[in-house]
């Protein structure tokens, strides 16, 4: 079998020596103002991300690399890399070695070949992802890292452009510096994405409004995606008359052309802030990763073709033609860097690895900051801030209310807190919990977004990478399906894939949960959140009530802020204006709201809660069904049976002490759970039991249906009652079983 990764490397040499090379560069060094010794280093950032690339293979067939999809082909985006500030965010394609190699030639004490090395060997001195993963990135040299990414980190680019020109206009201080660029790169492929059409959509979408938006999209162009051909002429055709978009072409083959049309979009970028389409057209070269066997989906004369379009080749034929260096000095650069890099191979390939669970697990909890844009306010602030609810607050209230109290404290004490989600400005939300906001604090820290959940998601991960505190809405929980991947593919991994040097510290509001009365169906009765309930390092809230609203989003916030936490806050629609419990007019589900009280907060919010301390039968629940096992509860004193009702109000992590404690003498358990029988919580929680305290005690669940939410009556066929609760406590009340007596 012909091995192309030994025919690659040669060739550069062969062709440099013989002549045989592409046409040089129709432009001149002087025009793209490029000296020769910029020129040369340029190119050497070219060789070294090459021959990073072939040696990776040799590992790899050594047992030594562990992930081969490389930048060869690609080298001219060391162009870019050298063009933008190493302070402007780059949100990286995995073809992206000689950019960052080039970036990293910025700042004085970067060592690319030896980092990139340990990533590519998985070793746990790899200063960025602490052997998790090959990535390129830096917290230095602002680059976030990817893992494999297809277009999902577009959409964070869009919002990390957005907020550079909004911290200068709120006068605050961001991790980036005022007049910064985001940069953004992927492939052809990738940009058929629906992610990436969305994020580029949302950017342009903004710019239309003259809404200021830094951004240069780079799509490196190579005309094909694993093995399946991009249509000629389809990018530009699909890119160069977007509405709001700036279209810009070159030639990724001619390092000068490159940096030349780089430089064009740069100063749109910079000084226009508005979003630009930079349109590089490449080859890929040694197929897609070290796995993929070009030779099977394409005919061996295309793959010869490219080759004699390597990137490498073009640039030493304009470095001669130029006279710059000569053929020999070319080759002795190539052959200087490859002993270079095969030499510092031989030491990393002998770094430490992560050896156990705990050291990979090590990063998935970001370590906490003392940092804080937490201001107390004074009565006199709140007196203003209130002054349109005075004569309500010293009333007791429904649990959107609070809700909508806390938020408007929280946004006061807390100045770099934006909220953005779909209506939430003058509508004040389907439900109303943001009304008044937008009034209050204005349209740059209550921002109406496109109807449009990655883009949503993606906005606040950005608006997090630039110091702000994101609490985005996603409108109902079933849509929340139409970008999960923002939440697990890209907040959550994070931190992990950065050993805690990123984070996207952020509060989700997602209205859900089911039985709504007046306004149901699936898409906003949905009574599932299994997508979450897998996802590591996250944290998700679900109160049942209106005190405990506020104290789970006042800590919510606090373990976003402080502890770089992804908080999940799911509000149950159903209880949003739910104000009796037992009768019409008890007003029993309605309580008085509390001022901010940070250390009574944070103690008050800690674990489950409990009410009644009967040992009957103790009921497990959350949300819907905690305030259906309350009504149930007095249902059962009246026969009788003594039990205690226990709110989870954490979902993830489960308090385990707390429940085990909570039950501990009570031999009989119910668990009620609204969602489905399949994947619910209940399944965690019998583990739980089982595993904490063996054959203690008799436990039954209630759970809804394995079925979606049918519209209107219907819906309560699936979903479990106070009867079906009631119905169940005394059955196993009166179970006379010896062996839980």
């Amino acid at each position: 079998m012909t091995d192309r990764n030994k025919l690659v490397k040669e060739h550069i040499v062969t062709k440099v020596l013989s002549g045989d090379l592409p046409r040089a560069s129709e432009w001149h060094y002087e025009d793209a103002n490029l000296t020769p010794t910029e020129c040369i280093d340029l190119f050497e950032s070219q060789v070294m991300s090459r021959h990073l690339d072939l040696h990776s293979r040799v590992m790899q067939k050594q047992g030594q690399s562990f992930y081969t999809i490389g930048s060869a082909g690609h080298e001219g985006n060391a162009a870019y890399g050298k063009l933008f500030k190493y302070t402007d965010m780059a949100f990286l394609h995995y073809r992206s070695g000689a950019f960052f190699i080039q970036r990293a030639k910025q700042l004085a004490g970067e060592t690319p070949i030896y980092d990139m090395l340990l990533s590519f060997a998985a070793s746990s001195d790899d200063p960025t992802s602490g052997g998790r993963h090959k990535v390129l990135g830096s917290k230095s040299l602002f680059v976030p890292p990817q893992t494999s990414t297809i277009a999902s980190h577009l959409p964070k680019a869009v919002g990390a452009a957005y907020s550079i020109p909004l911290a200068e206009s709120l006068g605050l201080e961001g991790e980036m510096p005022e007049k910064s660029v985001v940069v953004c790169n992927f492939g052809d492929a990738s940009s058929n994405h629906s992610t990436a059409q969305g994020a580029i959509n949302a950017a342009a979408w903004a710019a239309y409004q003259n809404v200021k938006l830094p951004i240069v999209f780079i799509c490196e162009d190579n005309g094909i995606g694993i093995s399946t051909p991009t249509p000629a002429g389809w990018v530009h055709a699909n890119f160069s008359n977007r509405a709001g978009l700036e279209y810009i072409s070159c030639d990724g083959l001619d390092i000068l052309d490159t940096y030349i049309a780089a430089q064009r979009a740069e100063k749109i970028a910079r000084e226009s802030q508005k979003p630009v389409f930079l349109h590089v057209k490449l080859v890929r070269l040694l197929g897609h990763a070290g796995s993929d066997a070009e030779i099977a989906y394409r005919k061996k004369h295309e793959i010869e073709q490219n080759e004699e379009n390597d990137p490498l080749l073009h640039t030493a034929s304009t470095l001669i033609a130029q006279q710059i260096m000569t053929p020999e000095q070319i080759v002795d650069l190539y052959n200087q860097v490859d002993e270079r890099v095969q030499r510092v191979a031989t030491e990393v390939i002998n770094r430490p690895k992560l050896t156990n669970a705990q050291q990979v697990k090590e990063s998935l909890v970001p370590e906490a900051e003392e940092k804080s844009n937490n201001f107390p306010l004074s009565e006199e602030q709140r007196a203003v801030l209130f002054k349109h609810e005075k004569h309500n607050l010293g009333k007791k209230q429904h649990l959107a209310k609070i809700l909508n109290w806390t938020l408007l404290d929280l946004m006061g004490q807390n100045d770099n807190i934006v909220m953005c989600g779909e209506d939430i400005g003058k509508k004040g939300g389907v439900y109303h919990v943001t009304s008044k906001l937008v009034e209050k604090f204005g349209v740059k820290r209550v921002i109406n977004t496109l109807l449009d959940e990655q883009s949503i998601l993606g906005l606040s991960i950005g608006l997090a990478h630039n110091n702000f505190l994101p609490i985005p809405e996603i409108q109902f929980l079933a849509y929340v399906h139409n970008a999960e991947d923002q939440i697990r593919g890209e907040a959550a991994t994070l931190p992990f894939f950065s050993n805690g040097q990123f984070t996207n510290p952020m509060v989700i509001r997602i209205a859900g949960l089911a039985y709504q009365k007046g306004f149901g169906g699936h898409f906003h009765n949905d009574n599932s959140f299994a997508v979450f309930r897998d996802i590591p390092g996250i944290v998700m809230a679900c109160p049942s009530n209106g005190r405990d609203a506020s104290l789970l989003m006042r800590e919510s916030v606090r373990l976003a802020q402080e502890e770089k936490r992804v908080v999940i806050f799911l509000e149950p629609i159903a209880l949003y204006m739910q104000k009796d419990l037992h009768e019409p007019d008890d007003g029993l589900w309605t309580f008085d709201y509390e001022a901010p009280n940070a250390i009574e907060d944070k103690k008050a919010a800690q674990g489950i809660s409990q009410h009644g301390d009967g040992t009957d039968v103790a009921i497990i629940s959350y949300g819907n069904g905690y305030y259906l096992s309350r009504q149930a509860q007095k249902q059962l004193e009246e026969q009788n049976i003594n039990t205690r009702v226990i709110d989870l109000r954490w979902l993830a992590p489960l308090d385990k002490k707390g429940i085990v404690d909570a039950i501990q003498d009570c031999k009989k358990v119910l668990i009620v759970d609204e969602c489905r029988e399949t994947a619910s919580i209940s399944e965690a929680l019998v583990t739980l039991i089982n595993e904490e305290s063996p054959s203690l005690h008799h436990i039954e669940r209630i759970t809804a249906e394995d079925s979606f939410i049918p519209l209107g009556k219907a819906a309560y066929n699936v979903l479990p009652s106070s009867e079906d609760i009631i119905k169940s406590a005394i059955e196993m009340y009166k179970n006379d079983n010896k062996k839980w007596a």
